[in-house]
């Protein structure tokens, strides 16, 4: 089997197939260490990189400059590597159910080009089995190898959080696993190697792959929990962050707030999970349940802004709705599975104008993504009313002065989902203030 003292010696080389938020940091931090080759099919993301540019801001473009990795979609280049790790993404289709069509053609890629004694681990987010029952025999057939002779297995969940620039790869504790002990020593060594915050070594794949989808269905029930008492607080006219900051007081609250809950993490991976769980004869409630509150939140926060429209005397068919923020989460450009597609969807429902727009996304992505076209800051005027719906730091520059010149009659409603905004300070210059 291969040594880690041969990659070390750069004798051998580390592969990562998947360049996107997982693999390029995995494949940049990995090469102050190993001889790294970045795969993706993608022809494009691999010039650009090559050009020294990460379009999805994971990798600042000084660090990539220095970068040792060798950045390739050629599938040739793979023979070379003794270690490949998979890192592509794994969503779900328009029935929420698992998406493993990603996972298949890079099994199915790796199979075909990968050298005998290869090491083969996946860091996609998949339900329990999927490695050693759908990828294993997608890698043997390709291969003409047999598992346990001509290669191995093992299974290292990310845990990248996009945007953040404090939890980097390096500070977050990894899980590794194998399929054996050999494996799983080589992969604790070469993880090791890279990631300071010390190794977690699971004592199977399937449990290794359970920890995974587990960690965001944790925080997908803990955040319904909290749109439920938004929800609920919003009637009763109670504000919601008022609420939390109270009950934060206590040592052992635990600090979730509500909000639009989309991206590649949080809003999918549960589904994997009551996938598997139901193939299996169970019915998990409490998680469905959670998606269900979820997956209304776009819904909640579009009727309530046609009833605050109602409220104030303005019109609803052609009212000007400004929505501040498009992308899944704050100061990231990642669209994928962004939740704000929701209000704007339920808006048009009632026959109101939404003009959306985000400064960190891509506005050719979002017109062939969704069909969403995002507009320029001047271009929300004439308002009826104003939703930040992504909490960007670019919108700090947005004072008072510069939200109520998006009026054109001088009352201002503004709804704040992200408690971006002072409160007290808005409410003292008279505008209308609604916060989830």
């Amino acid at each position: 089997m291969l040594s880690f003292d041969a990659l070390l010696k750069k004798e051998s080389s580390v592969a990562v197939v998947g360049l996107g938020y997982v693999g390029l940091p995995l494949a940049v931090a990995l090469s102050r260490r190993f001889a790294v080759i970045g795969f993706d099919v993608n022809s494009a993301r691999v010039a650009a990189l090559r050009g020294g540019h990460d379009a999805t801001r994971e990798v600042d473009d000084a660090e990539l400059g220095r970068c040792t990795a060798v950045f390739t979609d050629d599938p040739e280049s793979l023979r070379q590597a003794g270690v490949i790790i998979v890192a592509v993404p794994t969503p779900v289709d328009d029935h929420r159910r698992p998406d493993l069509s990603p996972v298949e053609a890079a099994s199915r890629t790796v199979g075909r080009h990968m050298a005998r004694g290869c090491v083969v681990c996946y860091e996609s987010t998949v339900y329990p089995g999927v490695t050693e029952e759908v990828c294993l025999p997608i890698l043997e057939r390709e291969s003409g190898l047999r598992h346990g002779e001509g290669f191995t297995l093992g299974y290292s969940p990310e845990r990248i959080n996009p945007g953040d620039k404090v939890h980097r790869l390096e500070s977050i504790r990894k899980i590794v696993s194998g399929s054996d002990e050999a494996t799983a020593d080589l992969l604790e060594q070469v993880y090791g190697s890279v990631v300071t915050a010390g190794i977690h070594r699971a004592s199977s794949i399937k449990v290794a792959e359970a920890a995974k989808v587990i960690e965001n269905t944790q925080r997908d029930i803990n955040i319904a929990l909290m749109n439920e008492l938004a929800i609920i607080f919003s009637k009763l006219h109670i504000d919601t962050l008022e609420v939390l900051e109270a009950a934060g007081s206590k040592w052992n609250f635990l600090p979730f707030r509500p909000g639009l809950v989309g991206g590649h993490c949080i809003g999918v991976d549960p589904y994997y999970l009551t996938y598997k769980a139901e193939e299996i004869g169970c019915h998990p409630e409490v998680i469905l349940s959670g998606r269900r509150i979820n997956d209304g939140m776009g819904k909640f926060v579009a009727e309530t802004c046609v009833k605050r429209l109602i409220e104030s005397d303005r019109r609803v068919k052609g009212a000007r709705v400004g929505i501040l923020g498009f992308t899944f989460k704050e100061n990231v450009p990642d669209i994928r599975n962004t939740r704000v597609v929701d209000i704007i969807a339920e808006l048009k429902e009632y026959g109101v104008t939404p003009l959306v727009h985000d400064p960190e996304a891509d506005p050719a992505e979002a017109l062939q993504e969704y069909g969403q076209e995002l507009l320029p800051l001047e271009a929300l005027s004439g308002l009826d009313a104003l939703i930040l719906a992504v909490a960007h730091e670019s919108f700090r520059c947005l004072d008072k002065n510069a939200i109520a010149a998006m009026f054109g009659d001088g009352r201002v409603s503004l709804m704040d989902i992200k408690g971006f905004w002072d409160k007290q300070a808005l409410r003292a210059a008279g505008f209308d203030l609604w916060r989830l």
